[in-house]
């Protein structure tokens, strides 16, 4: 099926100047269903980005029939690409106004209800079109009064996913294992996700202030299951942040099996056809722990990291994950620091830099059990 390639732009704010985002589109727009994907809204995580570039590049193949309609934006944030400052890239927080690019997306929750309140009945179908035309309305108001280019931004990539049955942000940590964000909502519907993409990890969040990509997606159709109980109204978006490993693993290899993964989730949610020849392993358990049983191992001084474990190890409470080491100290003996796991858990994400300012979060853990005070989506 031919792909379309279509631009967006974006609000110059200064002389000269000109930025878009690039969107490439498969399939009937109406059809259904829809399956949205972008990668590199952190501007600097290009895992995302170059999976994208091969699961285009899959598609362009004609290997299967489209039956739905797919849109990829392989380079979601295009602002802080152009943040580089001698030669490095610095696209995770704005530089105009320090937010990060991951932040901030509009909680349309309360407008939506008041829009379809008492317009709701007992057909699914008619619940699921009207909704999505009334988040469509609320984000093309929104979109007139963007105050900048990072609003007009987040309100973009937001009205091109509002109306996806399926809704992948692609980004990576610095070192890391294939994990999972999920709405709590969505769990354990969205086990068979977790699966294809060989997820290691599925973290179960709760909407938050903070207002990530996922959560902006999903938090209006949690709220109406809250107010409109008595409406039939499915879920609308299966929204879900995906970290593919680290930083330095992005390369064609590990690309290319990401983009065959994601063909796949896109076969087995009826996107694209082929979803019988899909093998998905529904007998082994994933694993999944609320957001809340997080742990960040934080560095208490400024120091050189040495980690004691391999990044996928499963830790114990109590066991040193890693050494803060400060070689100024005038006894060798009293210039390193033990690093302690607080948890039983898995150690699936860490920090590249092996330089530790105070505060620097070094290792994240995943615990069965909560930790208290990490209620955030704080990865991301």
């Amino acid at each position: 099926m031919t792909r379309i390639v279509s631009r967006f732009p974006l609000p110059p704010m200064s002389l000269g100047t000109e930025r878009h985002l690039t969107v490439h589109t498969y399939g009937d727009p109406d059809a259904t269903p829809k399956a949205y994907l972008q990668g590199g809204l952190h501007a600097g995580e290009l895992a995302g980005s170059l999976a994208l570039h091969h699961l285009i590049r899959r598609l362009d193949a004609g290997e299967h029939e489209i039956t739905g309609h797919v849109m990829i934006v392989p380079i979601a944030n295009p602002i802080g690409q152009s943040q580089v400052m001698r030669g490095t890239m610095s696209g995770r927080f704005a530089e105009s106004d320090g937010s990060n690019f991951n932040r901030g997306f509009p909680d349309i929750s309360d407008e939506l209800a008041d829009a379809v309140r008492g317009r709701l009945g007992a057909g699914a179908g008619t619940n699921l079109a009207l909704v999505r035309e009334m988040i469509a309305d609320i984000l093309a108001d929104l979109a007139g009064m963007a105050a900048s280019e990072i609003d007009y931004l987040r309100i973009t990539l937001m009205r091109l996913a509002c109306d996806a049955d399926l809704a992948l942000d692609l980004h990576c940590e610095e070192e890391g294992l294939v994990h999972l964000y999920i709405d709590t909502a969505h769990w354990p519907a969205a086990e068979d996700l977790a699966r294809l993409l060989d997820s290691r990890i599925t973290l179960l969040t709760d909407p938050t202030p903070a207002m990530s990509f996922d959560e902006a997606l999903s938090a209006p159709w949690r709220r109406l299951t809250e107010t409109e109980a008595r409406a039939n109204v499915p879920p609308g978006c299966l929204s879900s942040t995906i970290e593919l490993r680290g930083a330095a693993d992005v390369g064609d290899a590990l690309a290319e099996e990401d983009a065959d993964r994601l063909y796949s989730v896109l076969q087995h949610y009826g996107v694209v056809a082929g979803g019988d020849e899909v093998e998905l392993d529904s007998d082994t358990p994933v694993r999944a722990v609320p957001v809340e049983g997080m742990e960040r191992i934080v560095a208490p001084t400024p120091g050189i990291i040495s980690f004691r474990v391999p990044l996928g190890s499963e830790v114990t409470v109590g066991q040193p994950i890693a050494d803060l080491v400060d070689p100024t100290a005038d006894d060798p003996a009293e210039g390193r620091i033990e690093l302690i796991a607080s948890c039983d858990g898995l150690l699936y994400a860490r920090r590249a830099q092996r330089f530790a300012h105070t505060g620097a979060t070094v290792a994240k853990v995943a615990s069965n059990r909560p930790i208290s005070g990490l209620t955030t989506h704080l990865t991301d």
